[in-house]
């Protein structure tokens, strides 16, 4: 975990410097991309994403090298043909993954945070899920463990791969020529992530666009059918921790009325979108029908709440970075307790981006517990012997959130409870 967290201190800032070219450029050609709220909530999907993915907060069924050890035929030496090999395996494997996870109703549930932003740009690319707590990937790379793929290999190749995927998030990118026959490019992805009919479920790829060619899912981008972002049932909210469990509480409460137990059972392995015809009737659900006319979602939010969100933003980045430095120092026990506070700080920053009553509960208690701990253990996680004035800093970050958490937070429970006023 401490390797993943390295290559995040380096992944970070590159994405960070890409994203600024890409709103620079949109600026300055007045094709902008990016909303304010709707990048901060995709920013903070993935800060979520990494403190999980660092933190190993899965439930592994088998390990790589258990599967080399038990199932390689033969064994690959050192060269290119062992890159090679797990590349093409590990691209192989994410394309079946990826097709999984839009197909199958229990899978959607930790993809559909990806697609839950209907904006498409690079910030777009980092809504990344929490919800994947099973890890079943390595199934899906036996090819590689009956060729004896080493699984350092693997474990290099990965999380380059995972990298990779980033760029193709652009809306300022045409189609590239020959490369639309090899991989998969900006045209491809945003037919990925349009809910038009024409594009829906289409271009399963990651690195190559091969897989889909083979398999039936390519679609190429028509000039006729503007592609138009989001989910068909929308998220309706800024919140990454809500967003990624949405889907898979509407499939809770299908399964609890469904009056047959063999819908009760077979709801989750049913296509995606798939519902008992009892639970149909009983509770319709709307979604976008028109998508080149629903209302896309928006919250009011005044110059103070937008600064407010931009400034929490910011200083959890600033947070996981000093984290991700300092992984083997603070230790497991800490690292824990340090990702719970991330946790809730960005659902109580994207609670006030969503204008929700109880965000102020949330924001003032965590403001005061982190003051709390920050007393108590006369520092924060060993942030003042990387900085002097780390505590100062981390102190008035706190009392900062505290105030923007009661005013702010205030102003939207005497709105929901105008008798407070």
């Amino acid at each position: 975990m401490e390797a993943y967290a390295n290559a995040l201190l380096i992944a970070i800032p590159f994405f960070m410097l890409l994203m600024g070219v890409e709103m620079a450029y949109g600026h300055v050609t007045g094709k902008q991309k990016y909303k304010l709220m709707d990048t901060v909530s995709s920013l903070s999907s993935g800060l979520t994403n990494v403190v999980k993915d660092s933190l190993g907060l899965v439930l592994v069924l088998v390990s790589y090298p258990v599967l080399v050890d038990h199932l390689a035929l033969v064994h690959l030496e050192a060269g290119w043909a062992v890159w090679l090999a797990a590349f093409l395996a590990i691209d192989f494997a994410g394309y079946w993954n990826h097709r999984l996870s839009h197909r199958v109703n229990v899978f959607w549930n930790q993809h559909v945070i990806h697609h839950s932003s209907e904006e498409f740009n690079l910030a777009c690319a980092l809504r990344q899920p929490i919800s994947n707590l099973v890890g079943y990937f390595s199934l899906l790379l036996i090819p590689a463990a009956l060729l004896g793929v080493p699984e350092q290999v693997i474990a290099v190749l990965a999380p380059i791969h995972l990298f990779a995927q980033f760029w193709y998030h652009t809306q300022h990118i045409g189609r590239l020529g020959w490369l639309e026959y090899v991989l998969v490019t900006p045209s491809q992805h945003r037919v990925h992530h349009a809910i038009n009919p024409e594009y829906i479920d289409k271009n399963l790829g990651q690195i190559l666009c091969i897989w889909d060619r083979m398999f039936g899912t390519f679609q190429e981008e028509l000039d006729t059918v503007p592609p138009q972002y989001g989910v068909l049932k929308p998220a309706a909210t800024w919140n990454p921790i809500l967003i990624n469990f949405q889907h898979l509480w509407r499939l809770m409460q299908d399964a609890w009325r469904a009056q047959r137990w063999q819908d009760k059972l077979r709801i989750w392995f049913m296509p995606t979108g798939w519902r008992p015809a009892d639970v149909v009737a009983r509770y319709p659900r709307e979604g976008i029908t028109d998508v080149y006319g629903f209302k896309r979602y928006q919250t009011p939010a005044g110059p103070w709440r937008k600064a407010y969100a931009v400034v929490q933003m910011a200083a959890t980045l600033a947070l996981l970075l000093f984290m991700f430095g300092n992984f083997a120092q603070i230790g497991t026990q800490g690292l824990l307790w340090f990702g719970a506070f991330i946790f809730v700080g960005i659902f109580g920053y994207t609670a006030l981006m969503d204008r929700k009553p109880y965000a102020i509960w949330v924001e003032s208690g965590r403001a005061l517990v982190g003051l709390w701990w920050l007393l108590a253990s006369g520092g924060w996680f060993g942030l003042e012997t990387w900085w002097a004035y780390g505590g100062l800093a981390m102190g008035a970050y706190l009392i900062l959130t505290l105030a923007g958490g009661v005013l702010l937070g205030g102003q939207d429970l005497k709105r929901q409870h105008p008798e407070i006023a």
